[in-house]
């Protein structure tokens, strides 16, 4: 049974949140959970909008209160997961990534998450691995593609890596400005082709 009062606050809440005002909509997913802890959509929100403030540990708690309460909830084990990597606690991440594709292994945001935490974790072909089984759906998606051609030019698979990141700016120019700044491609500072492409 839904309780309109409830789905009033929830919305207000989410507005605020969409509005950016992210310790507003906090405090109104506060006021459902005072009433109801076990609100699931408003533990998960909360727990987003939290990491968008960076408390990743405060987000954690509120994903694990929702994971209590259904643990297969893929929405809220794909936000810890994204919680967990931007802490930097890899092999947790990695493992929950896993458990979601053991059971859903073309869900593509796990995937997603997936090659990011490899390629942190220095697992530049697995991470590319996981690109190629993006793109076999979603040939033209800029943030993987990019990704990709960060793991190739750590391989030293330059030709390879610059093909990968042209298909990535051909998608968006913010992929020529993020290369630019990009460590993983630190090496290429004096590489012609390189040069051509993000000036």
């Amino acid at each position: 049974m839904t309780d309109p009062k409830v789905d009033s606050i929830l919305d207000e809440a989410n507005r605020l949140f969409l509005n950016g005002k992210l310790r507003e909509a906090i405090s109104y997913y506060d006021k459902i959970l005072d009433v109801n802890p076990n609100h699931i959509s408003s533990l998960n929100n909360k727990g987003y909008a939290l990491s968008k403030l960076r408390d990743f540990d405060g987000a954690m708690k509120c994903y694990d209160d929702a994971l209590r309460i259904d643990p297969l909830d893929l929405s809220i084990l794909v936000n810890k997961i994204s919680s967990l990597r931007k802490k930097g606690i890899l092999d947790e991440a990695l493992s929950y990534c896993n458990k979601i594709l053991e059971d859903n292994p073309n869900y593509k945001i796990a995937l997603y998450h997936k090659e990011r935490i490899l390629f942190s974790m220095n697992n530049y072909l697995e991470s590319i691995a996981c690109c190629d089984l993006i793109l076999d759906d979603y040939p033209h998606n800029g943030d993987v593609l990019y990704d990709k051609s960060c793991s190739l030019v750590m391989l030293s698979r330059i030709d390879e890596g610059l093909d990968c990141l042209q298909q990535a700016i051909n998608q968006g120019v913010q992929y020529k400005i993020k290369a630019k700044k990009s460590k993983s491609f630190e090496k290429l500072a004096n590489e012609k082709r390189f040069l051509q492409m993000v000036l």
